[in-house]
Order: structure tokens, then C-alpha cells, then sequence
């Protein structure tokens, strides 16, 4: 059975919990996406540094009023990152499942 190519970023269920919350939104705050993933504060910052190095994630920082804001969005190769793991997780199971019914005795 051949491998599909899974993207080594997105094997960590908590990065692609974060990848999987922003391909629904557009530049979420940073306290939505923590309170959505159940991270703290130093958490999510870690993995969002992650996926920003690698362009999956682009990072805007700002203000509303006086007070300090960050906001996250999924970038164009975030998403492409996401779909193509997606299906190579697709595929995984399509191979298992017919793997399994070719195992299966016959009448």
C-alpha cells in the first residue's frame, strides 16, 4: 500500500486543529482561536509561529482603542496545505476500506 503524502506540519492534531478552525474564517482574533482549540495563550503562540514560518498562517497585529490585537488568517497556501492533507488522510482510509473488503471471505 502506498503511502499518500502527509504534511509532516499537519500530522500535530493541535497545528491542524488551528489550520482547520481558520480555513472557516477570515483574520479570526487570536483569543477566538485560542478559547476554540482549547490552548493557552503561549500554546497557541508557539504554533502559530510554526505554521507562520512555514507561510501557512499570516499574522496581522493591531489595536481596538488602546488595546493590543492579533489576528490570524489561514493564507492561500494554508489552505492548499490543508485540502491536500485532507485528501491524503482521504485516501488513507479508501485504502483501508478496500483493503479490508478484499479481505473479507466471500459466500
Amino acid at each position: 500500500m502506498a503511502t499518500p503524502d502527509l504534511d509532516p506540519l499537519l500530522l500535530d492534531p493541535t497545528r491542524l486543529s488551528i489550520v482547520a478552525l481558520l480555513s472557516g474564517t477570515e483574520w479570526a482574533e487570536f483569543s477566538w482561536v485560542r478559547d476554540s482549540a482549547g490552548l493557552s495563550d503561549s500554546a497557541l503562540s508557539k504554533q502559530i509561529t510554526n505554521l507562520a514560518n512555514s507561510g501557512y498562517v499570516e499574522v496581522k497585529k493591531g489595536y481596538v482603542g488602546k488595546r493590543p490585537r492579533t489576528w490570524l488568517n489561514l493564507s492561500d497556501s494554508g489552505h492548499q496545505a490543508l485540502r491536500a492533507h485532507v485528501a491524503a488522510l482521504n485516501q488513507i482510509v479508501e485504502q483501508s476500506q478496500r483493503t479490508r473488503r478484499a479481505e473479507e471471505p466471500s459466500d
